[in-house]
Protein backbone atom coordinates (compact mmCIF):
# COMPACT_ATOMS: atom_id res chain seq x y z
CA UNK A 1 0.00 0.00 0.00
CA UNK A 2 3.04 2.30 0.51
CA UNK A 3 3.00 2.65 -3.37
CA UNK A 4 -0.26 4.42 -3.39
CA UNK A 5 1.36 6.57 -0.90
CA UNK A 6 3.03 10.83 -1.28
CA UNK A 7 4.50 12.27 1.16
CA UNK A 8 4.96 15.91 2.22
CA UNK A 9 7.12 17.22 4.33
CA UNK A 10 6.58 20.74 6.44
CA UNK A 11 9.71 22.66 6.49
CA UNK A 12 8.34 25.18 8.86
CA UNK A 13 7.98 28.97 9.05
CA UNK A 14 11.12 31.38 9.51
CA UNK A 15 12.06 29.31 12.58
CA UNK A 16 12.71 32.13 14.73
CA UNK A 17 12.61 29.87 18.24
CA UNK A 18 15.71 27.84 16.80
CA UNK A 19 17.51 31.40 16.34
CA UNK A 20 20.25 31.72 15.19
CA UNK A 21 20.75 28.25 14.01
CA UNK A 22 18.03 29.36 11.84
CA UNK A 23 19.36 32.87 10.33
CA UNK A 24 20.90 31.46 7.22
CA UNK A 25 19.12 28.34 6.86
CA UNK A 26 15.66 26.44 6.98
CA UNK A 27 14.77 24.50 10.27
CA UNK A 28 15.06 21.15 8.06
CA UNK A 29 18.61 22.12 6.96
CA UNK A 30 19.96 22.22 10.73
CA UNK A 31 22.81 19.93 11.61
CA UNK A 32 21.89 17.67 13.97
CA UNK A 33 23.79 14.68 15.85
CA UNK A 34 27.26 15.30 14.43
CA UNK A 35 26.66 14.10 10.72
CA UNK A 36 22.63 14.36 9.39
CA UNK A 37 20.50 17.01 9.11
CA UNK A 38 16.83 17.66 10.46
CA UNK A 39 15.22 16.97 7.54
CA UNK A 40 16.77 13.23 7.44
CA UNK A 41 14.85 12.06 10.16
CA UNK A 42 11.12 12.25 8.62
CA UNK A 43 12.73 11.46 5.24
CA UNK A 44 14.89 8.42 6.61
CA UNK A 45 11.34 7.10 8.22
CA UNK A 46 9.84 6.99 4.61
CA UNK A 47 12.02 5.31 3.13
CA UNK A 48 12.40 2.67 5.92
CA UNK A 49 8.48 2.40 5.74
CA UNK A 50 8.31 2.14 1.80
CA UNK A 51 7.71 5.54 0.98
CA UNK A 52 9.42 7.07 -1.44
CA UNK A 53 7.89 9.98 -3.30
CA UNK A 54 8.69 12.75 -0.61
CA UNK A 55 8.19 16.30 -1.51
CA UNK A 56 9.82 19.40 0.91
CA UNK A 57 8.33 22.61 1.60
CA UNK A 58 9.91 25.20 2.37
CA UNK A 59 10.45 29.11 1.85
CA UNK A 60 12.83 30.02 3.56
CA UNK A 61 16.60 30.44 4.00
CA UNK A 62 16.15 27.18 1.27
CA UNK A 63 19.68 27.36 -0.34
CA UNK A 64 21.55 24.93 2.37
CA UNK A 65 18.53 22.19 2.04
CA UNK A 66 18.38 22.08 -1.72
CA UNK A 67 22.23 21.28 -1.80
CA UNK A 68 21.54 18.45 0.84
CA UNK A 69 18.92 17.67 -0.78
CA UNK A 70 20.23 17.42 -4.10
CA UNK A 71 23.52 15.97 -2.83
CA UNK A 72 22.02 13.09 -0.85
CA UNK A 73 19.05 11.55 -2.08
CA UNK A 74 19.62 9.80 -5.74
CA UNK A 75 17.35 6.70 -6.98
CA UNK A 76 17.96 4.64 -9.71
CA UNK A 77 16.46 6.20 -13.40
CA UNK A 78 14.17 3.25 -13.71
CA UNK A 79 12.40 4.31 -10.76
CA UNK A 80 9.61 6.63 -9.53
CA UNK A 81 11.39 7.71 -6.39
CA UNK A 82 12.90 11.12 -5.43
CA UNK A 83 13.00 13.61 -2.93
CA UNK A 84 12.18 17.34 -3.98
CA UNK A 85 11.86 20.91 -2.95
CA UNK A 86 9.00 22.46 -3.38
CA UNK A 87 9.59 26.27 -2.61
CA UNK A 88 6.66 28.78 -2.23
CA UNK A 89 6.45 30.41 -5.11
CA UNK A 90 3.98 33.50 -6.94
CA UNK A 91 1.61 31.76 -9.39
CA UNK A 92 -1.35 33.24 -11.25
CA UNK A 93 -3.50 32.01 -8.19
CA UNK A 94 -1.22 32.34 -5.22
CA UNK A 95 1.13 35.79 -5.16
CA UNK A 96 1.35 35.08 -1.29
CA UNK A 97 3.88 33.28 1.22
CA UNK A 98 2.71 30.36 2.81
CA UNK A 99 0.59 31.14 5.40
CA UNK A 100 0.40 27.93 7.65
CA UNK A 101 0.83 24.38 7.31
CA UNK A 102 -2.80 23.73 5.49
CA UNK A 103 -2.05 26.62 3.33
CA UNK A 104 1.28 25.36 2.69
CA UNK A 105 0.14 22.12 1.29
CA UNK A 106 -3.26 23.83 -0.30
CA UNK A 107 -0.37 25.96 -2.74
CA UNK A 108 1.27 22.62 -3.18
CA UNK A 109 -1.12 20.35 -4.50
CA UNK A 110 -1.18 21.51 -8.17
CA UNK A 111 2.30 19.64 -8.16
CA UNK A 112 1.32 16.37 -6.77
CA UNK A 113 -1.65 16.07 -9.29
CA UNK A 114 0.69 13.97 -11.79
CA UNK A 115 1.44 11.70 -9.77
CA UNK A 116 -0.96 8.41 -9.23
CA UNK A 117 -1.81 8.43 -5.65
CA UNK A 118 -4.59 7.30 -2.90
CA UNK A 119 -2.96 8.62 -0.16
CA UNK A 120 -1.13 11.72 1.33
CA UNK A 121 1.41 11.94 4.23
CA UNK A 122 1.90 15.11 6.26
CA UNK A 123 5.08 15.45 8.72
CA UNK A 124 6.92 18.01 9.94
CA UNK A 125 10.74 18.57 9.24
CA UNK A 126 11.81 19.56 12.73
CA UNK A 127 10.96 15.95 14.87
CA UNK A 128 13.38 13.65 16.43
CA UNK A 129 11.99 9.72 16.31
CA UNK A 130 11.36 6.24 14.56
CA UNK A 131 8.07 5.88 13.55
CA UNK A 132 7.16 2.63 10.68
CA UNK A 133 4.29 4.11 8.53
CA UNK A 134 3.14 0.74 7.19
CA UNK A 135 1.59 0.14 10.49
CA UNK A 136 -0.10 3.98 10.61
CA UNK A 137 -1.61 3.00 6.75
CA UNK A 138 -2.89 -0.43 7.89
CA UNK A 139 -4.92 1.12 10.61
CA UNK A 140 -6.03 3.73 8.11
CA UNK A 141 -6.92 1.32 6.00
CA UNK A 142 -8.60 -1.45 8.47
CA UNK A 143 -10.79 0.79 9.92
CA UNK A 144 -11.82 2.87 6.53
CA UNK A 145 -10.62 6.20 8.21
CA UNK A 146 -10.65 9.80 6.14
CA UNK A 147 -7.71 11.36 8.27
CA UNK A 148 -5.34 9.72 10.77
CA UNK A 149 -3.35 11.43 13.40
CA UNK A 150 -0.89 10.21 14.88
CA UNK A 151 -0.45 11.00 18.94
CA UNK A 152 1.84 10.44 21.96
CA UNK A 153 0.61 9.96 25.34
CA UNK A 154 1.58 12.92 27.44
CA UNK A 155 1.89 14.24 31.35
CA UNK A 156 -0.21 16.71 32.47
CA UNK A 157 2.80 19.28 32.70
CA UNK A 158 3.27 18.93 28.55
CA UNK A 159 -0.38 19.65 27.81
CA UNK A 160 -0.42 23.21 27.53
CA UNK A 161 2.18 22.81 24.83
CA UNK A 162 0.24 20.41 22.24
CA UNK A 163 -3.22 20.05 20.65
CA UNK A 164 -5.09 17.69 22.74
CA UNK A 165 -7.48 14.41 21.53
CA UNK A 166 -10.19 12.67 22.87
CA UNK A 167 -11.03 9.36 21.36
CA UNK A 168 -13.34 6.76 22.16
CA UNK A 169 -13.03 3.10 22.41
CA UNK A 170 -12.54 2.61 18.41
CA UNK A 171 -9.87 4.93 18.27
CA UNK A 172 -12.03 7.66 16.75
CA UNK A 173 -11.09 10.98 17.75
CA UNK A 174 -14.33 13.26 18.93
CA UNK A 175 -12.75 15.94 20.06
CA UNK A 176 -9.88 18.26 19.97
CA UNK A 177 -8.25 21.23 21.39
CA UNK A 178 -5.40 23.63 20.81
CA UNK A 179 -3.04 24.14 23.55
CA UNK A 180 -5.33 24.16 26.54
CA UNK A 181 -3.63 26.04 29.36
CA UNK A 182 -6.12 25.16 32.34
CA UNK A 183 -8.98 23.10 33.36
CA UNK A 184 -8.18 20.20 30.88
CA UNK A 185 -8.43 16.72 33.37
CA UNK A 186 -11.47 15.74 31.23
CA UNK A 187 -9.54 15.37 28.29
CA UNK A 188 -7.89 12.30 29.56
CA UNK A 189 -7.64 9.62 27.28
CA UNK A 190 -7.61 5.81 27.37
CA UNK A 191 -3.84 4.76 26.92
CA UNK A 192 -1.93 0.95 27.87
CA UNK A 193 -0.89 0.00 30.81
CA UNK A 194 2.47 1.12 30.35
CA UNK A 195 1.80 4.62 29.69
CA UNK A 196 -0.69 4.56 32.58
CA UNK A 197 2.03 3.59 35.17
CA UNK A 198 4.36 6.60 33.81
CA UNK A 199 1.21 9.07 34.00
CA UNK A 200 1.07 10.20 30.18
CA UNK A 201 -2.87 10.08 30.64
CA UNK A 202 -3.56 12.88 27.59
CA UNK A 203 -3.44 12.42 23.20
CA UNK A 204 -1.10 14.90 21.67
CA UNK A 205 -1.03 15.16 17.88
CA UNK A 206 2.21 15.11 16.99
CA UNK A 207 1.58 16.70 13.91
CA UNK A 208 2.10 13.89 11.57
CA UNK A 209 -1.22 13.52 9.17
CA UNK A 210 -2.58 10.37 6.71
CA UNK A 211 -5.18 12.09 4.60
CA UNK A 212 -7.16 10.08 1.25
CA UNK A 213 -6.54 11.83 -1.11
CA UNK A 214 -10.55 13.00 -2.04
CA UNK A 215 -10.70 13.86 1.99
CA UNK A 216 -7.39 16.44 1.74
CA UNK A 217 -8.74 17.52 -1.70
CA UNK A 218 -12.21 17.99 0.36
CA UNK A 219 -10.90 20.02 3.10
CA UNK A 220 -8.64 22.37 1.57
CA UNK A 221 -10.18 23.63 -1.91
CA UNK A 222 -12.89 26.01 -1.35
CA UNK A 223 -11.12 27.94 1.91
CA UNK A 224 -8.57 29.92 3.16
CA UNK A 225 -7.69 28.55 6.71
CA UNK A 226 -4.02 28.08 6.93
CA UNK A 227 -4.03 25.55 9.40
CA UNK A 228 -4.55 22.21 10.16
CA UNK A 229 -4.59 21.99 13.73
CA UNK A 230 -6.16 25.00 14.71
CA UNK A 231 -8.87 25.11 11.96
CA UNK A 232 -8.92 22.12 9.18
CA UNK A 233 -8.43 19.27 11.95
CA UNK A 234 -11.05 20.41 14.65
CA UNK A 235 -13.52 21.41 11.83
CA UNK A 236 -12.81 17.60 9.85
CA UNK A 237 -13.80 15.75 13.44
CA UNK A 238 -17.68 16.36 13.00
CA UNK A 239 -17.75 15.50 9.27
CA UNK A 240 -14.86 12.97 9.36
CA UNK A 241 -13.65 9.35 10.04
CA UNK A 242 -10.85 10.74 11.97
CA UNK A 243 -8.67 8.25 13.72
CA UNK A 244 -5.80 8.51 16.35
CA UNK A 245 -2.44 6.44 15.83
CA UNK A 246 -1.49 6.11 19.29
CA UNK A 247 2.66 6.04 19.21
CA UNK A 248 4.58 5.22 22.14
CA UNK A 249 8.40 5.58 21.17
CA UNK A 250 10.33 8.08 21.26
CA UNK A 251 9.61 11.38 19.77
CA UNK A 252 10.60 15.06 20.63
CA UNK A 253 9.49 18.03 18.83
CA UNK A 254 13.23 20.09 18.94
CA UNK A 255 11.92 23.63 17.80
CA UNK A 256 13.95 25.35 20.41
CA UNK A 257 17.35 25.61 21.53
CA UNK A 258 16.97 23.76 24.95
CA UNK A 259 15.18 21.11 23.22
CA UNK A 260 17.67 20.80 20.47
CA UNK A 261 20.52 21.53 22.77
CA UNK A 262 19.31 18.29 24.98
CA UNK A 263 17.99 16.17 21.87
CA UNK A 264 21.50 16.51 21.15
CA UNK A 265 23.25 15.59 23.98
CA UNK A 266 20.86 12.97 25.02
CA UNK A 267 22.40 10.72 22.26
CA UNK A 268 25.34 10.62 24.56
CA UNK A 269 24.12 8.63 26.99
CA UNK A 270 24.83 5.24 27.14
CA UNK A 271 21.43 3.61 26.26
CA UNK A 272 19.90 6.67 24.56
CA UNK A 273 16.18 6.69 24.33
CA UNK A 274 16.83 7.67 19.72
CA UNK A 275 19.19 4.68 18.73
CA UNK A 276 21.57 5.80 16.10
CA UNK A 277 22.64 2.19 15.78
CA UNK A 278 19.29 0.92 14.77
CA UNK A 279 18.78 -1.71 11.62
CA UNK A 280 16.77 1.54 10.46
CA UNK A 281 20.20 4.11 10.32
CA UNK A 282 19.23 7.71 9.55
CA UNK A 283 19.98 8.28 5.68
CA UNK A 284 21.96 11.35 5.28
CA UNK A 285 24.53 12.72 2.19
CA UNK A 286 27.59 10.02 1.95
CA UNK A 287 30.75 11.89 2.29
CA UNK A 288 34.88 10.74 1.27
CA UNK A 289 36.17 12.25 4.69
CA UNK A 290 39.11 10.88 6.18
CA UNK A 291 38.98 8.85 9.48
CA UNK A 292 39.03 11.34 12.59
CA UNK A 293 42.03 11.11 14.16
CA UNK A 294 42.59 11.56 18.11
CA UNK A 295 45.63 12.31 20.42
CA UNK A 296 45.79 12.66 24.15
CA UNK A 297 42.14 13.62 24.56
CA UNK A 298 39.91 11.75 27.13
CA UNK A 299 36.63 10.94 25.58
CA UNK A 300 33.33 10.53 28.36
CA UNK A 301 30.60 9.89 26.64
CA UNK A 302 31.31 11.43 22.93
CA UNK A 303 29.97 11.03 19.61
CA UNK A 304 32.50 11.92 17.05
CA UNK A 305 32.20 12.71 13.42
CA UNK A 306 34.11 11.73 10.33
CA UNK A 307 37.24 13.95 9.50
CA UNK A 308 37.75 15.48 12.91
CA UNK A 309 41.20 16.48 14.11
CA UNK A 310 41.51 16.43 18.33
CA UNK A 311 44.15 16.91 20.35
CA UNK A 312 41.98 18.20 23.37
CA UNK A 313 42.31 17.16 27.24
CA UNK A 314 38.73 16.42 27.47
CA UNK A 315 35.29 16.12 25.99
CA UNK A 316 32.39 15.38 28.10
CA UNK A 317 28.82 14.55 27.11
CA UNK A 318 30.29 16.04 23.82
CA UNK A 319 28.80 15.87 20.01
CA UNK A 320 31.29 16.94 17.42
CA UNK A 321 30.45 17.62 13.95
CA UNK A 322 32.73 16.67 10.39
CA UNK A 323 35.74 18.26 10.04
CA UNK A 324 36.24 19.31 13.60
CA UNK A 325 39.64 20.76 14.66
CA UNK A 326 40.47 21.22 18.56
CA UNK A 327 43.30 21.86 20.11
CA UNK A 328 45.83 20.82 22.68
CA UNK A 329 44.63 21.19 26.02
CA UNK A 330 41.10 22.18 25.52
CA UNK A 331 38.17 20.86 27.63
CA UNK A 332 34.45 20.62 26.61
CA UNK A 333 31.68 19.94 28.74
CA UNK A 334 28.22 19.38 27.74
CA UNK A 335 28.77 20.77 23.80
CA UNK A 336 27.24 20.16 20.29
CA UNK A 337 30.00 21.33 17.98
CA UNK A 338 28.81 20.97 14.39
CA UNK A 339 32.35 20.92 12.38
CA UNK A 340 33.32 22.64 9.34
CA UNK A 341 32.30 22.31 5.70
CA UNK A 342 35.58 22.24 4.57
CA UNK A 343 39.53 22.17 5.45
CA UNK A 344 41.70 25.41 5.78
CA UNK A 345 44.88 24.56 3.81
CA UNK A 346 48.50 24.21 5.96
CA UNK A 347 49.30 27.92 4.17
CA UNK A 348 45.96 29.36 5.31
CA UNK A 349 46.47 27.85 9.00
CA UNK A 350 50.26 29.27 8.76
CA UNK A 351 49.22 32.53 7.61
CA UNK A 352 46.37 32.50 10.70
CA UNK A 353 49.09 32.03 13.14
CA UNK A 354 51.67 34.34 12.01
CA UNK A 355 49.11 37.02 12.21
CA UNK A 356 47.97 35.84 15.55
CA UNK A 357 44.19 35.16 14.26
CA UNK A 358 42.30 31.90 15.28
CA UNK A 359 42.30 28.77 12.61
CA UNK A 360 39.10 27.26 11.83
CA UNK A 361 37.80 25.24 14.75
CA UNK A 362 38.58 25.73 18.48
CA UNK A 363 41.98 26.63 19.68
CA UNK A 364 44.48 25.45 22.34
CA UNK A 365 43.67 25.88 26.19
CA UNK A 366 40.05 26.63 26.14
CA UNK A 367 37.15 26.06 28.79
CA UNK A 368 33.83 25.60 26.65
CA UNK A 369 30.71 24.35 28.54
CA UNK A 370 26.77 24.17 27.36
CA UNK A 371 27.44 25.65 24.21
CA UNK A 372 26.35 25.10 20.57
CA UNK A 373 29.20 25.90 18.04
CA UNK A 374 27.68 26.44 14.95
CA UNK A 375 29.55 25.68 11.68
CA UNK A 376 32.91 26.98 10.49
CA UNK A 377 33.35 29.12 13.41
CA UNK A 378 36.77 30.64 14.69
CA UNK A 379 37.63 30.39 18.34
CA UNK A 380 41.20 31.72 19.37
CA UNK A 381 43.36 29.89 21.95
CA UNK A 382 42.86 30.18 25.74
CA UNK A 383 38.81 31.25 25.11
CA UNK A 384 36.40 30.59 28.26
CA UNK A 385 32.64 30.22 27.04
CA UNK A 386 29.90 29.38 30.29
CA UNK A 387 32.56 28.08 32.53
CA UNK A 388 31.74 30.74 35.16
CA UNK A 389 29.05 33.63 36.24
CA UNK A 390 26.06 33.04 34.71
CA UNK A 391 25.37 34.73 31.64
CA UNK A 392 22.19 36.79 31.04
CA UNK A 393 20.01 35.84 28.00
CA UNK A 394 20.19 38.09 24.81
CA UNK A 395 22.23 38.49 21.59
CA UNK A 396 25.55 39.54 22.08
CA UNK A 397 26.30 40.18 18.40
CA UNK A 398 28.71 37.12 17.55
CA UNK A 399 26.66 34.86 19.86
CA UNK A 400 23.59 34.15 22.02
CA UNK A 401 22.35 33.20 25.50
CA UNK A 402 19.16 30.85 25.99
CA UNK A 403 18.12 29.61 29.00
CA UNK A 404 22.09 29.25 30.08
CA UNK A 405 23.47 27.78 26.63
CA UNK A 406 25.41 29.60 24.62
CA UNK A 407 24.68 29.53 21.17
CA UNK A 408 28.46 30.40 18.77
CA UNK A 409 27.09 31.65 15.23
CA UNK A 410 27.93 30.03 12.18
CA UNK A 411 31.08 31.96 10.82
CA UNK A 412 31.84 33.76 14.46
CA UNK A 413 35.21 34.66 15.05
CA UNK A 414 36.01 34.63 18.80
CA UNK A 415 39.47 36.26 19.48
CA UNK A 416 41.79 34.88 21.63
CA UNK A 417 41.62 34.88 25.29
CA UNK A 418 37.96 36.22 24.88
CA UNK A 419 35.63 35.23 28.72
CA UNK A 420 32.44 34.79 27.77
Amino acid sequence: MTSKVICIVLGGGQGSRLSPLTATRSKPAVPIAAKYRLVDIPISNCLHSGIDRIFVLTQFNSASLNKHIKNTYHFSSFSDAFVDILAAEQTPTSAGWFQGTADAVRQSLHHLSVWEYEYVLILSGDQLYQMDFKEMMDQHIQKNADISIATIPVHANDVPGFGILKTDEQSRITAFIEKPKSDFESWASEVSPEMQQQGRYYLASMGIYLFNRKTLYELLEGNTYPDFGKEIIPQSIQTHNVLSYQYEGYWTDIGTIPSFFDANLELTDDIPQFNLFDKHHIFTRARMLPPTKISGTQLDRAIVADGCIISASLLKRAVIGIRTRIGHGTTLENCYVMGSDNYQTLEQIKEAKESDTPIMGIGDNCCIKNAIIDKNSYIGNNVTINCGTKIADGDYGSYTVQDGIVVVKKRAVIPHGTVI
